[in-house]
């Protein structure tokens, strides 16, 4: 019975609305409201980010783009400062790759903590659970990002990993 009243209810509204859309005045503004929707769903602030380091070294690719508050980190692997692979197999390039997601989320105004996805790429997957372990150390248990992990071949310079990210500009919560 509720569920009957709540219907009519609905419907009588419905023919109201329909009512003042189909004056002359309502349809002008209608159809701008109609227009103004559009156009913001539409418009997108893109920013590109990147290094002068990454610029001098002429990378086919941005660091990082930043769409609507929500940063896009290229992959990265575990390259030291002087873009040498570090030694010592995937436990110590996973925790160099976040190292440099973090010091890049940092240099943008964001940070690890408001990371809510990444895309590990592994040369090989039975490093996983060693890679697993090593990329928990880097996030709080209860802000542990969705996350992806699959093998390929010919990761860059060698690379045991690559992780790309995404994360929120700002914490909003």
């Amino acid at each position: 019975m509720k569920l009957l009243i709540n219907l009519k209810y609905f419907f009588k509204v419905i023919r109201r609305c329909i009512l003042i859309i189909n004056s002359f005045k309502m349809k002008n503004i209608f159809f701008y409201l109609i227009l103004f929707s559009i156009s913001s769903i539409f418009s997108q602030d893109i920013t590109f980010v990147n290094s002068e380091l990454h610029l001098e070294n002429d990378a086919p690719f941005s660091e990082a783009t930043i769409v609507n508050g929500i940063i896009y980190l290229s992959g990265e692997i575990g390259t030291s400062p002087n873009d040498k692979v570090v030694d010592g197999g995937i436990i110590p390039e996973t925790i160099q790759a976040l190292s440099n997601i973090k010091n890049k989320l940092e240099r943008m105004g964001s940070s690890i903590d408001n990371v809510f996805k990444c895309t590990c790429m592994l040369s090989d997957i039975k490093d996983w659970p060693e890679m697993s372990k090593a990329y928990k150390t880097f996030f709080k248990e209860e802000k542990l990002p969705s996350r992806s992990a699959f093998a390929g071949s010919g990761l860059a310079l060698n690379a045991k990993i690559e992780i790309e990210c995404m994360a929120t500009l700002k914490n909003k919560y």
